[in-house]
């Protein structure tokens, strides 16, 4: 019990500092730079950061979200993430044993990379192709490691993912869905396999369908005739969404398809 509670300390302090490094290699794929070197300093007046200023979370609220040295606003998507990497990494913890060393290795990965493209396509509506083809390239060797019979399911769960997105994509020719999510149901299909890929798309829609009559109704949504028809203009991207069911399918999607199961034979 006091080793489960010490790893849980250990894992959630580990987050934070994750959350703080995602934040950073977002913002220096934002100006095209380099993750991997140099010092983390103020986007506003780029004076090069102590190491007071960069306790997650902490240092934010000790410095009342002010830049220590120009005194301009930090965004609060610096502590948001930071929180919710740590928060993700205890349910990551909880989902696997802290015995399973490559398993949690893997998955603090992945959600790591899952938590960028979130940010980023949120901002630009874009998925950064630098980020995502070395996860897909490495969950596929990590699926591979477990064996042939495994792989199998997760091929099936990329192809009803990726291919259901392509369709879209292609029937439309890119106006309801970018190509950018038919490479993130790529990876969606080797990190959850089948049946949860089906879990993950049935909550991302969900999700989005109610953020989207939600916009509509605060009047964040609009649309313009055009050509005699109507065209809603997206406020909104829907990688996040599919980031999102991902998370879900991932550590409650079993129980979601049982409870549905269970809904359809009674």
């Amino acid at each position: 019990m006091f080793t489960n509670y010490l790893a849980g300390i250990f894992v959630f302090i580990f987050g934070l500092a994750i959350g703080s490094f995602l934040n950073c290699v977002v913002y220096r794929i934002e100006e095209g730079k380099s993750f991997l070197k140099g010092r983390s300093f103020c986007p506003h007046c780029k004076h090069q950061l102590s190491w007071r200023d960069l306790f997650p979370v902490f240092s934010f609220l000790f410095l009342g979200g002010k830049c220590r040295y120009c005194k301009a606003k930090i965004s609060w998507q610096y502590p948001a993430v930071e929180m919710a990497t740590a928060l993700i990494f205890l349910l990551i913890l909880n989902r696997f044993s802290i015995f399973q060393f490559v398993n949690l290795i893997f998955w603090f990965y992945a959600a790591s990379v899952l938590i960028i493209i979130f940010i980023y396509d949120l901002k630009h509506y874009l998925i950064p192709d630098k980020v995502l083809f070395p996860a897909i390239g490495i969950s596929f060797a990590y699926r591979l490691f477990e064996g042939y019979a495994p792989v199998l399911n997760y091929l099936v769960a990329v192809l009803m993912g990726a291919g259901f997105f392509f369709a879209i994509w292609l029937v439309s020719k890119g106006k309801w869905m970018g190509f950018g999510d038919v490479k993130l149901a790529v990876l969606m299909g080797f990190l959850l396999g089948y049946p949860n890929i089906l879990a993950a798309l049935f909550l991302a829609f969900f999700l989005g369908a109610i953020i989207g009559v939600g916009l509509m109704i605060f009047g964040a949504k609009s649309g313009s005739a055009k050509g005699g028809g109507w065209r809603m203009k997206s406020e909104i991207p829907f990688g996040p969404f599919l980031i999102i069911g991902t998370f879900m399918a991932l550590f409650y999607g079993e129980s979601l398809i049982q409870w549905y199961l269970n809904l359809i034979v009674f």
